[in-house]
């Protein structure tokens, strides 16, 4: 079946203010007569966005026999995006991007992937981390109006590993538990000195945030706390909580953001995947007073912002961010590279093909496999602009160069999350790139890009 949207797809898309609703704030009408009209609503979005997550991807179950993330989690194998009617990856690659383009051929999971429920936005948590953070803590953190979308076997292992820079010789200190303000001082108090304990503590902190607060237009049943930077980077890493950036306008150019891990902070130097802010204490000052409610002050001011002090309390956050290291990583060498004593024939033809055919080392240069720069893929030469579940995909614009360590332990991929699996990033880049990679070479660069 072609994956291209149907026609009934965006028909949907482009008379989605008719057919339902939107949101009405709570001055139009009180709390109780929102909350009754978005939970009525709800269905209608969510059956709209897993026909078209059914409609991009293959979403069923199919983990790796061979290998697994830090804690056992098996990665799930195989291309998931859907390719249009009659047509295989060779046949594509063999295209210009101008010819996939005017044959409308660019395979639908390839284009950016909407929110939930993409005209609302706001934060939004797979459900292991809620049922965790409510029986730990007591906070709720379910949204009465929509729920995460992507399933379970796509997303990071939870709880996550935890390793520090500063003490290699632990290994993992999560001790297979979410770390919370319930248990982190027991957890850490011991390998942590005061100021970088008390970083972390903020860091599991709620504030108020946009849709979780005490406001009337919250979008949790119960006046909420607030949301902690640890709620989506759950023990230092990422669970794939969604959200929309607050930097773009009009909302429907606004990217949905696939979290992003917080190990290695210590050698980036680009912070937020487009923004390119210089410092993890820029970029944690401005979540607090920019991202956590969607870049509109006044929003901010009527429901609680919380203002970090930035000598003490944004500079000890930062202190523990810094101190989340990468998985280990045994294969390497201590300049990033393959020990060939240690290294599959397959990894190391991988290997090759990074540093060379497949260009990927001129942004992801090694040992962590980042270039600490943006670049601006122009994927949209690929495609006309189309909106759909309320997202309009057209130009990305520059992106982050993530780095590629423990790249494994961090599905879904892209700054959006639209590629589910390694080898769905494979096929992106193979097409993006223009590499025209054979199937081997696609294999034994999958291969590379899990031993790192």
């Amino acid at each position: 079946m072609s994956t291209w949207p149907h026609i009934s797809t965006v028909i949907l898309s482009a008379t989605a203010l008719a057919c339902f609703t939107l949101p009405v704030t709570a001055a139009d009408a009180g709390f109780d007569t929102l909350a009754k009209r978005l939970q009525a609503e709800k269905p209608k979005f969510a059956q709209r966005q897993q026909a078209m997550l059914a409609e991009r991807y293959d979403l069923s179950d199919r983990p790796s026999t061979t290998t697994a993330m830090s804690r056992g989690k098996p990665v799930q194998d195989g291309v998931r995006v859907k390719l249009p009617r009659s047509m295989t990856w060779e046949k594509l690659a063999a295209l210009s991007p101008q010819e996939i383009r005017d044959k409308q051929l660019w395979p639908a999971g390839f284009l950016p992937l909407p929110h939930p429920h993409h005209e609302v936005g706001g934060m939004v948590f797979p459900e292991f981390l809620i049922t965790e953070i409510k029986q730990q803590t007591g906070r709720d953190l379910t949204r009465f109006d929509l729920d995460f979308d992507l399933p379970d076997h796509f997303l990071p292992e939870f709880p996550s590993a935890i390793y520090l820079t500063t003490r290699p010789d632990l290994g993992d200190v999560s001790q297979g538990k979410l770390v919370t303000l319930d248990n982190f001082n027991e957890g850490f108090k011991d390998i942590l000195n005061p100021k970088q304990l008390e970083g972390l503590r903020l860091l599991l902190t709620p504030f108020p945030q946009q849709q979780f607060n005490a406001s009337d237009d919250r979008r949790s049943l119960k006046a909420s706390q607030g949301v902690a930077c640890f709620d989506c980077h759950a023990n230092g890493h990422t669970i794939a909580a969604t959200h929309t950036v607050g930097d773009i306008r009009p909302n429907d150019h606004r990217h949905r953001i696939d979290t992003p891990s917080l190990r290695g902070v210590n050698i980036q130097r680009l912070f937020g995947s487009q923004r390119a802010m210089k410092t993890v204490e820029d970029f944690t000052e401005f979540e607090q007073r920019g991202a956590y409610f969607d870049g509109i002050p006044a929003d901010a001011a009527r429901k609680g912002i919380n203002v970090l002090e930035r000598g003490s309390q944004v500079h000890f956050m930062a202190e523990f961010q810094a101190l989340l290291d990468f998985p280990p990583a045994p294969k390497l060498n201590l300049f990033g590279k393959l020990d060939p004593a240690k290294a599959s024939a397959g990894e190391l033809r991988g290997q090759k093909l990074f540093f060379g055919k497949g260009q990927c080392a001129s942004c992801h240069t090694p040992p962590y496999y980042t270039d600490n720069s943006m670049h601006n893929l122009q994927v949209e030469r690929f495609f006309k602009q189309v909106t759909i579940n309320g997202r309009t995909a057209s130009a990305d614009g520059p992106i982050k160069t993530f780095p590629l360590r423990g790249i494994k332990d961090s599905p879904p991929y892209l700054h959006d999350g639209r590629l589910l699996t390694l080898a769905d990033t494979v096929e992106f880049f193979n097409l993006v790139f223009e590499l025209k990679l054979n199937e081997q070479e696609k294999k034994d660069l999958l291969a590379f890009l899990r031993a790192l």
